[in-house]
């Protein structure tokens, strides 16, 4: 009584010398918290000096009182005494320590009388846990339950082992059974070959991760067994608890905005859908030049990207995690990666949509961009697929068509077809109808050019030595001849009827007349290794 009389006297003295005007010298630099821990179990943290003691000193005071009191005997009581506005931690009939206002951890306990209470109710478990250390009986129960759990352990991984092992034997013809079911026609699906590998490194992954769990578990349980490591126990096992229940309410949490994002998926969908048939509806009515069947297939993939772009604008806020620094991070991570490296593929978009909606190009067409040329079989968002008359599939970019010049020899003929032209150099000492009648003899032996409408010859320049003649002419649509084949026939014939009419080309240079004309008679067309027979270019 007289002790608790004293605490009381020393701690009035505390609170009132900051009334006075009466400042300590620790008060001037606050000293760092200290954690009393007996056992390897927390029981409080001092956080200010009281009674002249910075709180390392109230720690080690503390210790010594608990462990004399724990020694001396194993039935100890541990009670609080309220004294002013603090409350002493009692065990036996021995002060322990003192729980002052400003300890308390406000983000923990409401009240000091809190603060006290959690207090005492750790030091209790503290006794109880010594009496059961000291207890041969309770150490035995403990050894014997790690035994157990140890077995079991093993047992279960053994067990894992072997599930696996058996799973991976009968995998290969199971999925083989399967795979071959799994057909579109009579091509499989999927390629059992290529799904093994995959499922086995799905179930090595699910097999450490059930190993791992298991040997967590039984961690926690052994070091929850004795009353040394049990507060590690504890805390691994609080741990995993945490953590599932945070996925846990983090996944209730998420389904009212989950339910947000679907309907806006659904409504999204359902503009999509509309959008896609009123398209298709006024490209067919023709109200809009611009929208026809050509255009219809880009239009609609560029409404429907337009309308799941503001969906996705609408439904980010609703996403799980979309309001943390890493979501929003992440975000700004991809968009400067798209901004840094779309910029070309962007570039070639835009020179997409501008040669569909300009109808510069039509598949079937033939046409001749910089040095290439050959017959339009793809005109896709980013490349343009022709293929020429050698057989070639040429991929160029949409980009450097809208920047070469582009010739189309398909778009001003009539009807299907393409244009054939070429070009020939002939002297002015022969004359021009003489060149324009041999010609249109030649362009009538070559089969695959079009007799309506007829072919013609231009006059393209009068050169210094020569004036030039260009043959133009329509080529059959319905014979799809490549074109460098049906050139090849038409420079043929070409060659034959100037050499049967002795006139001489004198493409492409001319340096002076020659003392005999420079052509081939007609019996010297076959001459060895020629065959006669299989040339079918003549009449």
């Amino acid at each position: 009584m007289r002790s608790r009389l004293l605490v009381g006297i020393l701690l009035w003295c505390y609170w009132l010398m900051p009334a006075l005007g009466v400042a300590a010298d620790a008060q001037v630099e606050p000293p760092t918290s200290a954690e009393l821990r007996i056992a390897n179990r927390s029981i409080t943290v001092f956080r200010v000096p009281l009674l002249g003691e910075v709180p390392e000193l109230r720690v080690k005071h503390a210790t010594v009182v608990i462990n004399e009191a724990l020694d001396s005997t194993d039935s100890l009581e541990v009670s609080i005494d309220p004294i002013l506005n603090s409350y002493l931690v009692l065990i036996g009939p021995r002060r322990a320590f003192i729980v002052s206002p400003k300890d308390v951890d406000e983000l923990q306990y409401e009240s000091v009388m809190q603060a006290a209470q959690g207090a005492a109710e750790n030091l209790r478990l503290v006794v109880a846990e010594t009496r059961e250390a000291r207890s041969l009986h309770q150490m035995l129960r403990a050894a014997m339950a790690c035994l157990v759990a140890s077995m079991m352990l093993f047992g279960l991984l053994w067990g894992i082992y072997f599930i696996r092992r058996r799973l991976l034997a009968v995998l290969p013809a199971l999925m083989k059974r399967h795979a071959l079911s799994l057909k579109i026609g009579q091509m499989p699906l999927i390629e059992a070959s290529y799904l093994y590998p995959l499922v086995s490194r799905v179930l090595w992954f699910l097999r450490w991760v059930l190993v791992l769990l298991l040997i967590y578990e039984w961690l926690g349980f052994v070091l929850s067994r004795f009353p040394y490591t049990r507060p590690w126990g504890e805390s691994l096992n609080n741990y995993l608890l945490s953590v599932a229940q945070s996925l846990f309410e983090s996944m209730i949490g998420a389904v009212p905005r989950l339910g947000v994002v679907l309907a806006i998926f659904l409504i999204a969908r359902g503009f999509s859908s509309f959008s896609k048939s009123v398209l298709r509806r006024i490209a067919v009515a023709g109200v809009f030049t611009w929208l026809n069947e050509e255009t219809l297939q880009p239009t609609t993939r560029l409404t429907s990207l337009a309308i799941w772009l503001f969906a996705l604008a609408m439904a980010y806020p609703y996403l799980p995690g979309a309001q943390t620094d890493a979501f929003k991070g992440l975000s700004v991570l991809i968009g400067l990666m798209i901004s840094l490296g779309a910029s070309s593929v962007v570039g070639q978009a835009a020179a997409g949509l501008i040669l569909t909606y300009t109808r510069t190009l039509r598949p079937g067409e033939f046409v001749r961009i910089g040095e290439h040329e050959g017959t339009v079989t793809e005109l896709g968002m980013f490349t343009t697929r022709i293929r020429t008359g050698l057989g070639e599939v040429l991929t160029l970019p949409n980009s450097m068509i809208t920047n070469a010049v582009t010739k189309n020899y398909s778009r001003t003929v009539q009807g299907a077809g393409y244009v054939v032209d070429t070009t020939v150099t002939i002297g002015y000492d022969t004359p021009w109808r003489q060149v324009e009648a041999m010609l249109l003899e030649a362009a009538r032996r070559t089969t695959g050019i079009l007799e309506q409408p007829p072919a013609q010859v231009f006059q393209t320049a009068l050169s210094d030595f020569y004036p030039e003649y260009r043959l133009v002419a329509q080529a059959i649509p319905s014979q799809p001849r490549p074109r460098a084949e049906l050139l090849t026939l038409l420079h043929a014939n070409i060659q034959d009827v100037f050499n049967e009419y002795g006139v001489q080309i004198m493409s492409p240079h001319y340096l002076g007349d020659p003392q005999e004309a420079k052509w081939v008679p007609r019996e010297k067309w076959y001459s060895p290794p020629a065959n006669p027979g299989g040339d079918h270019r003549a009449p």
